[in-house]
Parts: structure tokens; C-alpha cells; sequence
């Protein structure tokens, strides 16, 4: 167990990935575990790979096949030997491409470069598409013919390279830069045709997916077949299933704009017609109402009730005002009962000293100028003689 522990605490042995032929195979029956050795022409070792793990192993490995297993290494107590617990095997040749596409997309995701987060929007009312992708074959006619059949307007930007073999990285990545330097690029598709994964194995380069990332314009991907996923797919803004899918995920096919307008426009007179109808129906009844048809007759009742309501007013504000003009007549009588002119009319007049009134013979004395007010003018006196006296 001390051995044990040492050996797991070896973090360079925590996760390690053994290149080698397999030997001695065995499926355990009841638990479904595997037990093999993995060997080389200098070298064997006890390999364990349990029945959780071995699930996911796409085929039932062989004596003699060459593999390549990832794990850990540990001791069996009961043993007292240490054996490779396998947690992944794939064949070696296609599984060293599968191992190191495995590497990069893990590194490439935890850098956050397939984050939708920075995925762009793609103009499908494009000027100009760049296409990078080989000057020969198949995917070059898929792209351009779709592209033209749908868009005629739209400017294709035709860039050749190389897209497999050992040249292919380097001449995308220095086609893309020249691509980067042009003005008025839309979209970038980047494509190529199906092919094996070596075929596809430049698509998977780390360089080439920063490239990728690194656009200022938007990035179609389309490379192999609808099954077929590479590095450069999880970069691009949009990933397309064939060359013909980028071409149509693109652009919009004007035909099919056209179409819409005229399916739209069909639709737009159908409801117009509906609503003219409507409004017809309703003029028609409205021109047989008895409104339309004697509008005169409508207008004298509607005279007859205005004449009726003036005559109601007329009276309601008549009553008042006789009633205030019958009430102003008396208090008027009244008020000329006391007006001192009639006093002088009767042979009365108005005696002052000055401007005070005289109401007794004690506000006046000897040798005073008083006035004294008639009708007809007035008179001023002299005081010669006065006498006390009631008359």
C-alpha cells in the first residue's frame, strides 16, 4: 500500500498515454472489465481498463493491434505489481489524429475561442465574398455556382490554396492575411470537400483556428462532409455541413425573395379586397337608412327640438326677471314716497348753512346766511329774528 501511494502521488504518472500492441486480450464475462497487455520490441506492461471506460471505446480491440491508450498508473495490492488503468484507447495512426484533435479543442475551448459569446452575425445580403478553398474540384464549383444562382450581384472573391498535405496550413493562413487586407468583404468561406482525417488534419491545426479567430469579418466554415467536425468548424462564426450549405447560409436566394414579394403581395390585395368589401357592405346600408335617403326631415325635427328648448329657456329665465323687475317698481316707489323733491312740491323748502343741513332753529343765529332750496331755485337769507316754538 506504501508503494501504492508513492506511485499515485507521481503526478506524472496520474496521466500518461502509452503507445503499444495489444497482447493477451481478455473480456471478462461477468463485470465486462478488460484485461490486456500493451508491449513494444523493449518493453510490456499489465494494463486494466474497466468496464465504465471501455463503453465508450468505438471498437473491440485485437491481439496485435497497435493502439493508444490514456490512464494512469497504479499497483495491485493483491498482486503487488503496478498495471496501467486505462480510461480511453483508439487506434494508433487514426488515433493519434483523434488524440490530437482531442488536445487542441480541449486548450482552444478553455481560451473561451468557441465562445457564442464572440460568434458574429452573417450578412445574407452580401457585396463580396471571399472564398478560400482549392482552385480545383468540387467545392469550388459548389460554392461559386450556388452563390451566383442566388445572388447574382454579390462580387465572389475567389482564393486558392492549398487544403491538404504538408503546405496546406502555412498557404491558408498567408491567403487569409492577404484576405484581412482587402475592404468590403462581407464573409470568409473556408471550405474544402470530404476526405479522410488525414485529408482533413490541416483544419485542425491550432495556428490555423487562431487565423481564424483572429478575422474582422465573419467566417463560414464548411469543410468535408455533414458528418465530418474539425477545429476550424468550432472557430468560425457559423459552422455549414457542405460547401452548397455555406454557399445557401450566405446569401438569400433572390429568386426566392422575389417569390416572398409576390406571395406577400398577393396576400396584401386579398386583404384589402376583404376590407373594401366590408366598408362597401356598410355604405350600401348606410345609403338605404332613412338618414341618407330624407336627410331634410332629420335635420326639421331636430330644428323643432332646438325651437322647443329656446322656448323652455325663454321661459325659464322670463319668470325671474319679471318677478326682480315687479320687486325693483315697488322699492322705486318707495324710495320716491321719501324723495324730499316731493316734499317741495308741496310748497316745502330746504333750508342749509353751508353745506350742513338745518334741522332746528338752535343750528342757526342772528345776523347767519342761510340757503333755502325750492323747486323752482333757491333763496338766501339773512337771520334777523328767530323765535322758539312748535308749529
Amino acid at each position: 500500500m506504501y508503494v501504492k501511494s508513492l506511485v499515485e502521488s507521481d503526478k506524472r504518472l496520474n496521466y500518461v498515454s502509452v503507445v503499444g500492441e495489444i497482447s493477451n486480450f481478455k473480456s471478462h464475462y461477468s463485470s465486462g472489465h478488460w484485461y490486456f497487455t500493451v508491449k513494444d520490441s523493449d518493453a510490456s506492461v499489465r494494463c486494466v481498463m474497466f468496464k465504465g471506460s471501455n463503453s465508450r471505446v468505438t471498437f473491440l480491440p485485437k491481439d496485435g493491434e497497435r493502439v493508444i491508450i490514456s490512464g494512469r498508473v497504479s499497483i495491485y495490492e493483491k498482486d503487488g505489481q503496478y498495471q496501467f488503468y486505462a480510461e480511453s484507447m483508439v487506434p494508433y495512426g487514426e488515433g493519434d489524429l483523434a488524440f490530437a484533435f482531442k488536445l487542441c479543442k480541449e486548450k482552444l475551448e478553455k481560451e473561451g475561442l468557441f465562445d457564442e459569446s464572440s460568434k458574429r452575425p452573417i450578412n445574407r445580403m452580401p457585396k463580396r465574398i471571399a472564398v478560400v478553398t482549392s482552385d480545383t474540384g468540387a467545392a469550388v464549383h459548389d460554392i461559386c455556382s450556388t452563390l451566383e444562382n442566388r445572388m447574382p450581384s454579390c462580387e465572389i472573391v475567389l482564393c486558392p490554396v492549398a487544403v491538404q498535405g504538408e503546405n496546406a496550413v502555412s498557404s491558408i493562413i498567408k491567403t487569409l492575411d492577404r484576405v484581412y487586407a482587402l475592404s468590403g468583404i462581407d464573409t470568409v468561406i473556408i471550405g474544402r470537400g470530404g476526405g479522410s482525417n488525414e485529408d482533413l488534419a490541416p483544419f485542425n491545426n491550432e495556428m490555423l483556428a487562431r487565423k481564424v479567430f483572429e478575422s474582422p469579418f465573419p467566417v463560414i466554415s464548411a469543410v468535408g462532409h455533414e458528418t465530418d467536425f474539425t477545429i476550424c468548424d468550432f472557430v468560425a462564426d457559423i459552422r455549414a455541413a457542405t460547401p452548397t450549405a455555406a454557399a445557401i447560409t450566405a446569401t438569400f436566394d433572390a429568386s426566392e425573395t422575389a417569390q416572398k414579394i409576390t406571395e406577400n403581395k398577393n396576400k396584401l390585395q386579398s386583404a384589402i379586397s376583404v376590407v373594401f368589401e366590408k366598408y362597401k357592405y356598410r355604405l350600401q346600408v348606410l345609403m338605404l337608412s332613412a338618414a341618407l335617403k330624407k336627410p331634410t326631415e332629420i335635420i326639421d325635427r331636430k330644428l323643432q327640438t332646438v325651437d322647443s328648448l329656446t322656448a323652455e329657456l325663454k321661459e325659464a329665465f322670463s319668470k325671474p326677471l319679471r318677478e326682480a323687475e315687479t320687486k325693483l317698481y315697488k322699492t322705486i316707489s318707495k324710495l320716491d314716497a321719501l324723495s324730499p323733491l316731493k316734499t317741495l312740491n308741496r310748497g316745502y323748502a330746504f333750508a342749509q348753512k353751508g353745506e350742513k343741513p338745518i334741522t332746528g332753529t338752535g343750528d342757526v343765529g342772528i345776523g347767519d346766511e342761510i340757503s333755502l332750496r325750492f323747486t323752482d331755485g333757491s333763496l338766501r337769507c339773512l337771520v334777523k329774528e328767530k323765535s322758539n316754538g312748535k308749529i
